[in-house]
Order: C-alpha cells, then structure tokens, then sequence
C-alpha cells in the first residue's frame, strides 16, 4: 500500500502544479479548423461573385476609358467617352425620360401598394389567397410582362385596353405608338408589376403595428382616414423610406419594360438610360461611350442611395 501511494502521489502532485491542462489548446484547434473549413465552404461561391461582379465592373472602368474596337485592338482616350456621353443631345433626352418615368413609376408603385397592403391586411386565408394573386406580377419575368401588356395595348378598336376606355366613348389610341402617350403606358406597365412588391414591405410593417393604437383612435372617435394619417403612417415609417429608396433606385435601372414595349420609341420618346447605353454598346458598337455612360448611372445611383440613407437616418434621429 505504502509503494501504491507513494508511486501515486507524484502524478497527483504534478496535476495539481501549474501544468495547464491540454484540453483548452485542443479547442482552440478545433474552433480555428471550424473557421477554416467555413471558409473553405464559402471561397468557391465567394470567388465566383468576384470574378463575375468585381471583374467586370473593374473592366468597364478602364474600357470607360478608351476606344474600344475588339478586333484592332483599344486605344487610350481619357475622358472623352465621358465628354460625349454628357454632351450628347439623345442622352440628355434619355436622362429626363429616365427621371419623369422614374419618379411617376415610383410615386405610383408605392402609393398603390400601400393602398393594396391597407386593403388586404388581415389572417384571413381569403386574403392570403388574394394576396399571393396581386403578388404574381412580381414573380412572373418582366420580358412575359411586357408582351402581355403588348397585347393588351394592341391599337387597333378590336384592342383590350381600346375597347375598355370605348365604353365611355372615348376614340381608340394607339398607345406605343404616338409619342406624347408611349411614356404613360410604360409608366403603367411599370405601376402594375412594382405596386405588389412594396405591397409586401408594407405589410410586414403592418403587422408590427401596434394594435393599442388603432383602438385608442376608434375610441376617441376618430374615423378611417385620421387613423391612417395619424397612426398608421408614422408607424411605417422605416418601411416607407425602405420602399422610397428601392423605388428611387430601381427608377434609374428601367429597361426591360421599355425595351419589350417600345424599343425606345417611338422617334426616342421613351429611350431611357439603360436603353441608351444598350443601344450605344451593342447597336452602334460604341463600347467605350456605353461604358463611361454605365460608370456615370453606378455613379448616379451610389449618390441617390447615400443621400435617401442620409436624410433616413436624420428623420430617424430627429
């Protein structure tokens, strides 16, 4: 017994020294091999994104620069793709179109799906199924959007839309087709496949408010329109400036829609800057201009975004 514990008491002694035990090092170990085999996950996806978002951005800068011709090679220019961009009379033109179709398209999609997000609030599994009905223009793809509204705008007196506005006696228009009404019909178009989406947005915001509120309201009489403005609005006011600045941004970026409907027509009546810039790099071949035109509208859109986020953050604070 006397050897036993003699022969014991130094492994006892040593435990209870200042030898640190092994089992913290080994999950340090562990932890780092986790963060690595994370990343190792991540970096095929991550550096796909890189080389097919950063890459290219990066190429456009410097072809923004130049005169590009693929096949007898690019020659250095400066800033006179940028001078010509910003001094050419159709681009002008495509920036005001972009801003009066922009601004109508915005004010018109946000008023409207809060309107629809009023209307259809509610757990009802009616309303559930209505509001996945609204919520399909957002999910169909814009080019089968713009046939559709295609057809439907058809100029003849047999057409859709003709037909509907001939039962209050006014005369067929051919609405792609005549330049002061070509616009408008973008614009609708546009209205009718963004409203749902900030629909949505709102209703998440609705479901956040409280509804204390609502019967405080009712009780000191105050009716349907007094409760919206007074109680409702403020309290979507982070929606409300999410949805203003997916708008104002998304304004900038229209081209499906008026490509499909009218190709920028008719006589550039709807050309817009993203059909500039198309036109500019694949009809006309001027792949430098497009460029320094597409540089200009990331720029454009970085500014809008940091100042809606700016004035977000100061009614935020205020």
């Amino acid at each position: 017994m006397t050897d036993i514990s003699s022969a014991s008491q130094p492994s006892a002694t040593s435990a209870a020294g200042g030898t640190p035990p092994a089992a913290p090092r080994r999950g340090r170990v562990r932890s780092q091999s986790r963060w690595w085999s994370a990343w190792m996950f991540l970096a095929p996806a991550l550096l796909l994104f890189i080389y097919f978002k950063f890459v290219p951005m990066g190429e456009g800068i410097r072809m923004s620069f130049q005169d590009v011709s693929p096949f007898l090679g690019n020659s250095w220019v400066g800033w006179d793709n940028y001078t010509t961009v910003l001094t050419n009379a159709r681009f002008h033109q495509a920036v005001w179109n972009t801003l009066v179709l922009g601004a109508g398209q915005s004010i018109g999609a946000v008023v409207i799906g809060f309107i629809l997000a009023l209307l259809l609030e509610g757990p009802s599994r009616t309303l559930w199924f209505v509001r996945t009905a609204v919520f399909l223009p957002v999910v169909t793809a814009s080019a089968v959007v713009g046939e559709i509204w295609r057809i439907i705008y058809f100029p003849s007196p047999d057409g859709f839309m003709n037909k509907l506005i001939g039962l209050v006696g006014i005369d067929p228009i051919r609405y792609l087709e005549d330049t002061s009404v070509a616009l408008y019909a973008v614009m609708t178009v546009g209205i009718w496949s963004s409203a749902p989406y900030y629909m949505v947005i709102f209703l998440a915001g609705l479901a956040g408010v409280d509804r204390s509120l609502y019967e405080a309201a009712a009780i000191d009489g105050a009716r349907l329109r007094h409760r919206i403005i007074n109680v409702t609005i403020p309290a979507l006011r982070p929606a409300i400036m999410i949805v203003s600045i997916l708008a104002a941004v998304r304004a900038l970026r229209i081209f499906t829609d008026v490509w499909v409907l009218t190709g920028g027509g008719p006589a550039g009546s709807t050309q817009v800057w993203m059909t500039q810039i198309y036109t500019q790099g694949f009809e006309r071949n001027n792949l430098g201009v497009a460029s320094a035109a597409s540089i200009l509208l990331l720029i454009a859109s970085v500014l809008l975004t940091v100042v809606a986020v700016y004035f977000t953050r100061n009614k935020e604070g205020a």
